[in-house]
């Protein structure tokens, strides 16, 4: 059985199966979930009570925990995504002007069919939760499979074509329901007394706190030698975690980037079919006019240009995939690099624009920022491919074919010409840099000084040197414009994929729309997830819990009777002593009275040496 499209076979087998199982499980987690405050008499909520609250899937700001699951299930929607992606969502029959509601209709579709994962993954009622994501993740193995079985093969990749399209998302389910299967074990044996109830989800994560730990400790000098790979490519951090949505829109963006993959080379197997068709119809035009032979010439010329394009386009699929996937680790590292730049106030990366953004672009940005990632990258492939493939074709005609048409030696001599003429131009540039730096600068003011002083000599003669060459310059300057706009589209195409940089010029940069939500998503997590700031809120929140505490035992002063009582301005001084041990450089900051500094120096090297 041929399927054109294993995403159209798909869609209208599963949109109504899923759609009264994730209504049903919304709703229990729904009346699980307790409002906070309760709704006033007069409001007819108030016969609810204060169930039915609001599900939460997932936190995009805070969430350190079950990072891989949530990233596993947002790869589980890759297909659907890449099905909105083609533009593949018809439901309706609306103008052209009026597409963009269809597909916001369409993402808030493939958001409501996956949206009890999510919320199963997250619910605090682990036993009830798990059941449910379980049976909703073997709903949707099934019908997979069941879809899968029925329309194996197709008319591009061939057998088992639609296994090929689905099989990153079998894995994603399969993953779920063990995840699942686990969460209900463990809930189970909560339930039973045989381990311990977990504790709620803290405000300080220990990745956090060993973060606040380590700026507080003395800097040492690194002994260990660090290798190549940890100074050149990556170095983990234990300190440092990143969020589930970085996770999620990672791992999704890796299937996404497969799909597409897989998708253009459907079209290339598609547009290969129809060349060798019309590479038929050549030949056998060929043969009929032969005993002219005037287009011979032109027609097999034709030919090699289909053939020899068809070869690079295979050959430059593996570069260009590799160059994304690479972006995309290249992305996480740059994240934990501005992100760490931010923490300790280091704005000077960014642009002036952009070193103090609204708040209301941030909060955009941190919306938009996974979906846009997302789709530079799939059109960074794309783009990338067509440019390494015209650079493959550059090479094939100019150094490849020659040689084959045995045109060798003529190749070489346009060649060595060309790169003569150019070794010609630089080497004249050098020169003018030389007779510059020779005859029209004046001596070092030092022998320690690393280049002349920008201070004339031989002002005659430089003005004679710049009268001469202005005419030159004109004419290199036409060749120097080129080199320019030549450099800046292969570097705007090389990097468009790249997100977390702009190719705009400088002054420029709010235009680049992808960068704007790279930094507000930057700053929206820098403000929430600075290690130092949820730290200091844990010690307010801990504080205020403590002394709700004492306020509401009855017994508290026969319990702080007990043992002995510290004053506040004892453990304040002692605190202040062992921070001045640890940071002596303080103690010349203070503002102290006279004959305290130098009586605390003394105290702080006694303690030192002890």
């Amino acid at each position: 059985m041929h399927s054109a499209d294993p995403h159209i076979c798909f869609q209208g087998g599963l949109r109504g199966h899923t759609e009264d199982e994730h209504l049903f499980i919304v709703l229990i987690l729904s009346f699980l979930q307790r409002r906070e405050q309760r709704r006033q008499r007069d409001d007819t909520s108030y016969l609810l009570g204060n169930r039915f609250g609001i599900i939460m899937p997932l936190d995009f700001v805070g969430t350190f925990s079950n990072r891989w699951s949530y990233g596993i299930a947002f790869g589980a929607t890759a297909n659907k995504v890449m099905f909105l992606f083609s533009e593949g969502y018809q439901p309706l029959q609306i103008p052209q002007w009026a597409q963009a509601f269809e597909l916001l209709i369409g993402g808030l579709e493939v958001g409501l069919s996956h949206f009890p994962f999510f919320a199963c993954l997250s619910s605090e009622f682990q036993l009830v939760s798990s059941t449910l994501g379980f049976c909703y993740s073997l709903i949707w193995f099934a019908v997979t499979i069941l879809q899968v079985s029925q329309c194996p093969h197709g008319q591009f990749v061939g057998k088992y074509e639609t296994l090929v399209f689905y099989w990153p998302s079998l894995l994603c389910l399969a993953f779920l329901l063990g995840r699942f299967l686990y969460m209900f074990v463990k809930a189970l044996r909560v339930h039973l007394g045989w381990e311990l109830q977990v504790e709620e989800k803290p405000v300080l994560e220990a990745h956090q706190a060993e973060h606040v730990k380590q700026l507080l400790r003395t800097p040492r000098p690194q002994e260990e030698k660090k290798s190549w790979f940890q100074t050149r490519i990556y170095e983990w951090d234990p300190c440092f975690q990143f969020p589930s949505r970085m996770i999620g829109t990672i791992v999704l963006a890796f299937i996404c980037l497969y799909l597409f993959i897989v998708i253009e080379f459907c079209m290339f197997v598609y547009v290969r079919d129809e060349l060798e068709m019309f590479e038929n119809k050549l030949e056998s035009y060929i043969t009929s006019v032969n005993h002219s032979g005037i287009l011979t010439p032109a027609i097999l010329q034709v030919k090699e240009l289909i053939s020899v394009t068809k070869g690079v386009w295979v050959a430059t699929i593996l570069p260009a995939s590799l160059t994304c996937v690479s972006y995309l680790f290249h992305i996480l590292v740059c994240y934990r690099k501005h992100i760490k730049r931010l923490w300790a106030g280091d704005k000077h990366f960014l642009p002036l624009r952009f070193r103090n953004p609204a708040s209301s672009e941030s909060v955009v940005a941190i919306a938009r920022y996974s979906g846009w990632q997302i789709a530079y990258i799939l059109w960074g492939y794309f783009i990338i491919h067509v440019v390494q493939s015209l650079c493959g074709m550059a090479i094939m005609y100019g150094l490849v074919l020659p040689i084959v048409h045995k045109q060798g030696l003529e190749m070489l001599r346009g060649l060595g010409i060309g790169i003569l003429t150019i070794s010609i131009v630089v080497g004249l540039m050098i020169l003018q840099m030389w007779i510059a730096t020779s005859f029209f600068l004046q001596p070092k003011l030092g022998t320690a000084d690393k280049q002349k002083p920008l201070a004339l000599n031989n002002r005659k003669a430089f003005h004679n040197f710049n009268y001469f060459l202005f005419f030159y310059n004109v004419l290199l300057g036409l060749g120097a414009c080129l080199s320019r706009l030549l450099i800046s589209c292969l570097l705007g195409t090389w990097l468009i994929a790249r997100i977390d940089r702009t190719i705009m010029p400088s002054g420029y940069e709010g235009a680049d729309m992808g960068f704007s939500a790279w930094i507000g998503m930057l700053y929206v997590d820098h403000y929430h997830t600075n290690p130092v700031l949820v730290s200091f809120c844990h010690i307010l929140i801990t504080d205020h819990r403590e002394r709700k505490l004492q306020q509401t035992t009855k017994y508290w002063c026969l319990n702080q009777s007990a043992g002995p009582r510290v004053s506040a301005r004892s453990r304040t001084r002692w605190l202040l002593l062992q921070t001045l041990i640890n940071n002596p450089r303080l103690v010349m900051l203070r503002k102290s009275k006279l004959g305290h500094s130098s009586q605390e120096s003394q105290i702080l090297m006694t303690c030192s040496d002890s």
